[in-house]
């Protein structure tokens, strides 16, 4: 039999060290060196994707929160149940209040707005109903609507014809058909404006808050003036006059105008922070959302309607003083945080102490 050695066959010389099976085994070495080269090499190129998409997830989470998702409460302190709104008659004040319009107008000697309450109004329980409250008739596009918004220096300039780009509006005058008409007889007619106002790009707190005339106090983002939430008589307009299905109307110079932010604009604000328009003082209006997607309450603002928290402000995440969104009483704005703008190159009066134009005489 053979007088080869025990050692002679082992598997260091299986493994190609041995001058006698030099093929074989050299090929199944470099092979198992391959196999593991890919492995490896596969192994990495998975890490290099995992890194690459959580980083992809990253960017994409930063531009979806990019709207401060992650600085709004869960919850905000409270919810608004929108059949049961407190109703903002007589919450007029001269100093800044929460749940207040700070207003520089206190003597309401004109009867204007809304000639009947509508039964969707509890004065018992001094409460309205949102969902019950009826609407203006009507569907009238608005294809010359214009609105603009472009910076020049320390300056956003905002230029509107207060024509709403988007949505529609109402049929105004109300005619004697329209449900409405018992309650609002509003004669006036929706006309183009010329709009222009030059606000700071980056507004600063003023040393005392100021209060809110009865003419514009800021545009939203369709290019429609907002209105504080005060009627002619002094009352919750919004829960006394009958607006549009966009909750618009024209006022007595024939300025189409919100008292509150349009259920349009809300509609397309789902997000957790949407700027929705500008006050004349020059600071932001939001819709802000918790997590339930519900808007703040009066128990989570100050004074003049808003707080300080990171939003998107000029295309960045900014902690900054901003207005909020609510759907109780005042809405907006309760009074200016910053200084308001004072003059302005338009037909729709700038200053904080303009009163509206009377009603004009229902057209027969």
């Amino acid at each position: 039999m053979g007088s080869d050695s025990p050692g002679k066959d082992t598997l260091y010389q299986q493994l190609g060290k041995s001058d006698k099976q030099p093929s074989f085994w050299r090929r199944y070495r470099w092979a198992v060196i391959v196999v593991v080269i890919i492995i490896l090499a596969g192994g990495i190129a998975l890490a290099l994707r995992s890194g690459n998409n959580n980083q992809a997830s990253t960017v994409s989470t930063a531009a979806s929160t990019s709207n401060s998702s992650q600085t709004n409460p869960n919850t905000w302190k409270g919810t608004v149940n929108e059949t049961a709104i407190p109703l903002g008659d007589g919450n007029v004040s001269t100093t800044p209040k929460v749940g207040y319009v700070d207003s520089c107008v206190t003597n309401f000697p004109r009867s204007g707005g809304a000639q009947h309450s509508g039964n969707w109004i509890n004065q018992a329980q001094d409460t309205w109903n949102a969902k019950a409250k009826i609407s203006v008739e009507g569907s009238v596009s608005w294809p010359s609507a214009h609105y603009t918004e472009s910076t020049s220096g320390s300056s956003r300039i905002l230029t509107t014809n207060d024509l709403p780009e988007g949505y529609t509006t109402g049929n105004f005058p109300i005619t004697r058909s329209d449900p409405a008409y018992q309650y609002d007889t509003n004669p006036n007619h929706i006309a183009a404006q010329n709009v222009n106002y030059s606000l700071p790009l980056n507004p600063a707190a003023a040393g005392t808050p100021s209060c809110l005339g009865l003419g514009p106090i800021g545009v939203l983002s369709d290019g429609v003036l907002l209105y504080d939430a005060l009627d002619d008589s002094g009352r919750d307009a919004v829960a006394h006059e009958i607006q549009d299905s966009c909750d618009g109307h024209p006022d007595g110079q024939d300025r189409y105008h919100y008292h509150d932010v349009s259920s349009c604009i809300l509609s397309h604000a789902a997000g957790s922070s949407t700027l929705v328009g500008y006050a004349l003082d020059g600071y932001g209006i939001y819709a802000e959302r918790d997590r339930n997607g519900n808007l703040p309450t009066n128990a989570d603002l100050d004074a003049c309607h808003g707080r300080t928290s990171p939003v998107v402000w000029n295309g960045k995440l900014t902690t900054i003083y901003h207005y909020d969104a609510t759907l109780e009483y005042p809405y907006t704005v309760g009074c200016y945080h910053g200084t308001p703008i004072t003059t302005a190159s338009s037909n729709a009066s700038s200053s904080t102490s303009s009163r509206l134009a009377p009603r004009k005489t229902v057209r027969q």
